[in-house]
């Protein structure tokens, strides 16, 4: 007997689920299965393990009798070299790129999709996501009332980031912008960075689609290498007007964690912001740093 057609799944683009892995064997199964709980019809789904030291490709392995998708290995060399890997499988016309420490929403993919369909000039949409903390705890949620449309002067002066677990590109942007650089550690400012370079609008939907975890290993936590990767994104936009702004809200971005965690690098980051550049944020870091003992 001949299976009768899923029209719903011609008809919607395929999207490539291209997930990096590294250490994540608690979450493991919890993010996949909200992976394949997606009320989307049209996916495929490809993880990478960049060189694990837990027992996360055997429990991949594993959930691999319960769920399709395809697993690859390589040694560890970061999640851009470990996402570019994926992307040479990857077959869809959007791609999206989940940490599987997070949690997708049933209707992340769906409404991130359709609205990739209604606006080609848009490369890449993001949204919005609901904090969690390690046990899965609700600790606050994102909220807004409109979208909010970025252009590339915009992302390098403010320092936009769409985050990874949010983040639905288009393939053909993200092939033209040439993918990731493999030696940046850090791979969503980047690829906003340059898709909205290539002329693609950048848009951000006020829905939140992603409960992300918070834990003492995001690498939103280690602010040096978070700081590192940042400052090498832009460092091709140099002769733009706006590196300088964007330089400093990356610099106050790692201050943040600096002025708590070590006074002498945050006197060494507030003295490499060029006086005429300092703004309000940079003052709130000073003021902490003076204050905080």
């Amino acid at each position: 007997m001949i299976a009768p057609l899923d029209h719903s799944k011609i008809q919607a683009p395929l999207i490539s689920i291209v997930a990096p892995c590294y250490n994540a064997e608690k979450y493991l199964e919890e993010a996949i299965k909200s992976i394949f709980g997606q009320e989307y019809p049209n996916f495929e789904v490809i993880i990478v393990d960049d060189g694990s030291s837990d027992n996360s490709i055997a429990m991949l392995k594993q959930l691999q009798n319960t769920y399709d998708f395809q697993l690859y290995t390589q040694a560890n060399q970061g999640v851009s070299a470990a996402l570019n890997h994926g992307l040479r499988y990857a077959k869809g016309e959007y791609v999206s790129t989940p940490d599987l420490d997070d949690i997708m929403l049933p209707q992340s993919l769906k409404v991130r999709a359709e609205y990739l369909d209604k606006h080609p000039n848009v490369g890449c949409v993001g949204a919005l996501i609901i904090y969690m903390d390690s046990e899965g705890k609700t600790l606050k949620q994102q909220q807004r009332d409109q979208i909010r449309v970025y252009t590339f002067d915009q992302i390098l002066s403010r320092a936009v980031v769409i985050g990874a677990p949010t983040a639905l590109y288009r393939m053909s942007a993200m092939r033209n912008a040439g993918f990731y650089a493999p030696n940046l550690r850090v791979q969503d400012f980047q690829m906003t960075l340059r898709i909205a370079r290539l002329g693609f609008e950048i848009h951000e939907l006020p829905v939140c689609v992603t409960r992300y975890r918070r834990h003492p290993n995001n690498l939103s936590r280690k602010y040096k290498v978070l700081l590192q990767a940042d400052l090498e994104a832009i460092a091709p936009y140099l002769s733009h007007p706006g590196y300088q702004s964007g330089r400093t809200q990356l610099v106050n971005k790692a201050l943040k964690y600096a002025v708590i965690e070590d006074k002498k690098e945050a006197w060494k980051l507030l003295r490499s912001i060029p006086w005429r550049h300092l703004n309000r944020t940079s003052f709130r870091r000073l003021k902490r740093l003076m204050l905080h003992h």
